[in-house]
């Protein structure tokens, strides 16, 4: 991931603040690695958190867009994700590019933003 150092919480969007909230939401309430949350095109949010199955393995952010697709998001305006990682995989970030997203932010579980894609 070519990460940039990224702006204080304050100097966020409201809306891009709303996802790491919903992200930091999702990851505790499920005691989950990663919570992520995508917004699409006409501002509708989707959430998730990263699917450990035995037959099944998805990041976070795969998720998110997953859900987002099946309910027809055609692009993503933004997406976050929540973890203790530094960093992103390619693999987890290329869904989102799928949809063009416009930015993708890397926050810690305290919701500090620690990188943008």
């Amino acid at each position: 991931m070519t990460a940039e150092p990224s702006a204080a919480a304050a100097e966020l969007d409201p809306e891009d603040a709303k996802i790491i909230t919903l992200a930091r939401s999702a990851r505790a309430r499920n005691r989950a690695p990663e919570g992520a949350a995508v917004r699409d095109a006409t501002g509708r949010t989707y959430v998730a958190v990263t699917v450990a199955l035995p037959s099944l393995k998805l990041s976070a952010l795969q998720a998110a867009v997953a859900t987002a697709v099946g309910s027809g998001a055609e692009r993503l305006e933004a997406a976050a994700i929540v973890s203790e990682s530094g960093t992103l995989a390619e693999a987890d970030l290329a869904p989102a590019r799928d949809l063009s997203v416009g930015a993708v932010f890397l926050a810690a579980a305290d919701g500090t933003v620690v990188a943008r894609a």
